[in-house]
C-alpha cells in the first residue's frame, strides 16, 4: 500500500500553487521594467494597434453616454459650436501632443518619463511621485465613476428600478469586482471583452446618429428654429465662439483617453526589427491608435451634439430630466422604440462598466515602472494579479467614500486627466525646444497654454478635485517613504561588473586571505592611504605582511534604488591598489562586492571600517537620503539580510 503524504503537504502545495499563480509573469503588464526581479516568463505578445485601441476606447468612447448633456447644461443651444472647440483642441492640440509623447517615451511611462529627466536626485522622485498622485486620481476614479455611471443607468431603467432602487452602491462594488476578476484572469481576456464591447457600443451609436440626423433633415423647421434662437441669443458668430471658449473645460472629459493610450504601448504589436531602444514598429501603431480614436471620437462628438441639442427638449437635459446624463439613449428610445433602447442601455451600462478596463491597463503598466524602481514599493509590485488586488481595494474604498456617487467624483476625474495633459504639453515643448524645432516649440506652448488655462479653470470651479488628488498624492508619497525604509537594508544591486584590472586584483588576494579597507575618498593623496593602512593594522592587530585592498564608494543618485555595480581597479602611487565603485549607497555597494567576492573566490572576506562620528539617529538619516552616514553597522546589516548563513557571511571589522 502506498505511503500517505505528510499531514500539511497538500495544504502546503495549495499555498505555493497560489503564490506560483499570484506571481505568475512578473512582467505581464509591462516587458521593460528594469531591475533583478523582473523576469521574461509568461510576457504578453504584442497586440495589433487596433484591438489595444479598444480597450483605452472602451474609456474614451463611453464618453458619448453622457458628453453631448454636458455640453447642452454647459452651453445650452451652443452646444454643437462648443463642442466644435472641443474637437478642433483634441485634433490641433492633445492629438499631436500624444504622438510626439509615444516617441520620446514608448515604453509607456508617458510624460511622466520626459519630466523625469528634467529633474535628478529627491526632487525629480517627489516631483515624478506628485504626477503619479494625479495619474491614480484620474484612473482609479475613471474606475470608479464608470462604475457607478453604470450602476446609476441600471437602477433608473424603468424594466427594474423598482427592484434595484437603492442598491447603487452595492451593485458599483459588485461591477468593480466583475472588472478586477476580469485582469486576474488575464490580460488577453480584457482585450478580447474589450474589442466586442467597442463594436457593439460603436454600431449602435451610429445607428442611433443615422436616424437622428435623418429626423433633424426631414423636420423642416428644427435647424432654421435653432439658428434663429442662436442668433438672438449670442448675437454675432465671433460671441458665439468667445462663449464657446469659456464653456470648454466643462466639456474637457472628452479628453480621457490620450494618457491611457500611451500608457499602454508596450502591448502594441511592433515589427520584428524593432529594437528596445528605438522600437519603430510600436510607436508608429501607437500613433495610429491615437489618431484614430481621436478622429472617430470627433465625428461622434459633433453630430451627437447637434442631433441632441435640435431634437431634445432643454428641460430634459435638467437634473432629473429624462435625458439627463443619457441624451443619446433619450434618443434611442424615442425614434426607434423600446426594444432598440433597451439594447442600446445594456450596451451603455457594459461598456461604462468596462471603462474601467482601460485605466485598470493604465495603472498595472505605469505604477510598476516607478515605485519598484525608487524601492518605494514591494517586490510583488512587478507583478500583474497582486497590484490587481490592491487597486480593486482601492477602488472599492473611494467608491464607499463617496457613497457611488458620480458627480462627487466628477471633479476630481477632470483635476486628474486636465493635470496629466497639461503636463504632457510641457514636456513636449521642452523636448521640442531642446531639438531646436521652433515651429512644433512654438504651437506646443500655445496648445501647453490652452491646457494649462483649461486645468485652472477646472479648478476654479471645482476645487474638489484638488483636494481628492492632493489625498492620493499623499497617500502615495507616505506609503513609498514607508516602503522606502522598510527596504533600506536590501542588497539593491542588479549586478556586478568588474574591470579587468579589478578582477586582477581578486584574483591575486584569492591566494591570501582576503581583506579589504573601507576608504572614504578625500585627497586620495599618498599620506591618505599610508596613513589610513597604519591605523587600520593598529587598530586590528595585523601584522604588517598582511595584505589589504582599499575599497571606495562613490554615491551617484541617492535617490535611485536599484542599480549595477561598475568596479574598476586602480594602482595609485605605485603601490596602492583601490577598487573604485559607484553607488546610490555606500553600505548596500560594499556589501554586493563582498558577496560577489565570496562566490567569485569561494573564501569569505574580511572587511575594515572606522567608526563614524555623530548621532546614530542622524547618520541613519543620511544613509536613507544621501546613502552615506555611519557605514560600518549598516553594512553588517545588509549583509546580515542577504546572507540569513553566519558560517558564510563574510567579516565585518571596526575599529
Amino acid at each position: 500500500m502506498a505511503a500517505s503524504a505528510p499531514a500539511g503537504s497538500s495544504g502546503t502545495a495549495v499555498r505555493h500553487r497560489f503564490r506560483a499563480w499570484m506571481l505568475e509573469g512578473l512582467a505581464d503588464m509591462a516587458k521593460h521594467h528594469p531591475g533583478p526581479h523582473a523576469t521574461p516568463q509568461g510576457v504578453v505578445r504584442g497586440q495589433r494597434w487596433w484591438r489595444v485601441m479598444c480597450l483605452t476606447g472602451v474609456d474614451y468612447f463611453s464618453t458619448l453616454g453622457y458628453q453631448p448633456g454636458i455640453a447642452a447644461l454647459a452651453a445650452g443651444l451652443l452646444s454643437p459650436v462648443a463642442t466644435v472647440v472641443l474637437v478642433v483642441v483634441t485634433l490641433a492640440g492633445a492629438l499631436p501632443v500624444y504622438r510626439r509623447v509615444a516617441e520620446e517615451s514608448p515604453h509607456g511611462q508617458g510624460s511622466i518619463a520626459m519630466l523625469e529627466r528634467l529633474l535628478t536626485f529627491w526632487k525629480g522622485k517627489l516631483f515624478v511621485l506628485t504626477l503619479l498622485g494625479f495619474a491614480a486620481t484620474d484612473f482609479l476614479i475613471t474606475i470608479t465613476l464608470s462604475a457607478a455611471d453604470a450602476a446609476t443607468h441600471l437602477v433608473e431603467n424603468p424594466h427594474v428600478s423598482t427592484v434595484l432602487q437603492h442598491r447603487q452602491l452595492v451593485i458599483t462594488l459588485v461591477l468593480i469586482a466583475l472588472l478586477g476578476a476580469v485582469f486576474l484572469k488575464g490580460f488577453l481576456e480584457a482585450i478580447g471583452v474589450a474589442v466586442v464591447l467597442v463594436a457593439f457600443y460603436l454600431g449602435l451609436n451610429a445607428v442611433v446618429v443615422v436616424v437622428g440626423l435623418w429626423h433633424v433633415i426631414t423636420a423642416a423647421q428644427v435647424v432654421p428654429d435653432w439658428s434663429q434662437a442662436l442668433t438672438a441669443e449670442h448675437g454675432n458668430v465671433l460671441a458665439m465662439i468667445g462663449v464657446a471658449l469659456l464653456v470648454f473645460p466643462k466639456l474637457a472629459l472628452g479628453l480621457s483617453g490620450f494618457e491611457t493610450g500611451v500608457a499602454v504601448m508596450p502591448h502594441i504589436e511592433g515589427d520584428p526589427s524593432d529594437t528596445e531602444e528605438r522600437p519603430v514598429g510600436r510607436i508608429r501603431g501607437a500613433k495610429k491608435l491615437l489618431t484614430t480614436a481621436a478622429v472617430i471620437m470627433s465625428v461622434f462628438l459633433i453630430i451627437t451634439s447637434f442631433v441632441t441639442t435640435l431634437l431634445i427638449p432643454k428641460e430634459a437635459f435638467q437634473p432629473g430630466g429624462s435625458a439627463n446624463g443619457r441624451a443619446l439613449a433619450y434618443l434611442a428610445h424615442e425614434y426607434l422604440g423600446s426594444a432598440f433602447g433597451t439594447v442600446y442601455d445594456v450596451s451603455t451600462i457594459a461598456i461604462l462598466w468596462f471603462a474601467g478596463a482601460s485605466a485598470m491597463a493604465g495603472l498595472l503598466n505605469l505604477m510598476p515602472q516607478y515605485l519598484p524602481r525608487y524601492g518605494m514599493a514591494p517586490h510583488w509590485a512587478r507583478a500583474v494579479r497582486p497590484m490587481v488586488l490592491v487597486f480593486t481595494l482601492i477602488a472599492f474604498l473611494v467608491t464607499w467614500l463617496f457613497d457611488a456617487n458620480v458627480d462627487a467624483q466628477g471633479g476630481a476625474y477632470a483635476t486628474g486627466v486636465l493635470v496629466l495633459i497639461s503636463s504632457a504639453a510641457i514636456a513636449v515643448t521642452i523636448a521640442a525646444r531642446r531639438a531646436r524645432e521652433h515651429g512644433w516649440w512654438l504651437g506646443f506652448a500655445l496648445i501647453a497654454l490652452v491646457f494649462v488655462y483649461t486645468t485652472i479653470a477646472n479648478i476654479i470651479e471645482r476645487p474638489d478635485g484638488v483636494k481628492i488628488g492632493a489625498c492620493f498624492i499623499t497617500g502615495i508619497i507616505l506609503l513609498s517613504f514607508l516602503s522606502r525604509l522598510a527596504r533600506s537594508f536590501e542588497l539593491r544591486v542588479t549586478s556586478v561588473v568588474l574591470d579587468d584590472i579589478a578582477q586582477r586584483f581578486i584574483r591575486d588576494i584569492a591566494q591570501r586571505k582576503i581583506r579589504f579597507i573601507a576608504n572614504e575618498p578625500d585627497q586620495r593623496d599618498i599620506a591618505e592611504y599610508r596613513d589610513k593602512l597604519q591605523q587600520i593594522r593598529t587598530d586590528n592587530d595585523i601584522p604588517t605582511s598582511e595584505d589589504f585592498i582599499f575599497v571606495e564608494v562613490t554615491v551617484g543618485d541617492p535617490s535611485e534604488f536599484e542599480s549595477e555595480l561598475q568596479v574598476r581597479g586602480e594602482v595609485l602611487h605605485n603601490r596602492y591598489r583601490v577598487l573604485c565603485l559607484e553607488s546610490p549607497a555606500v553600505s548596500n555597494a560594499l556589501a554586493a562586492l563582498l558577496l560577489h567576492v565570496r562566490d567569485a573566490t569561494g573564501h569569505r572576506p574580511h572587511i575594515y571600517f572606522e567608526w563614524t562620528e555623530g548621532n546614530p539617529f542622524a547618520q541613519f538619516l543620511r544613509f536613507f537620503l544621501f546613502g552615506q552616514g555611519e557605514v560600518a553597522p549598516v553594512t553588517r546589516e545588509v549583509l546580515r539580510e542577504a546572507e540569513p548563513d553566519r558560517a558564510r557571511r563574510p567579516h565585518v571589522h571596526v575599529g
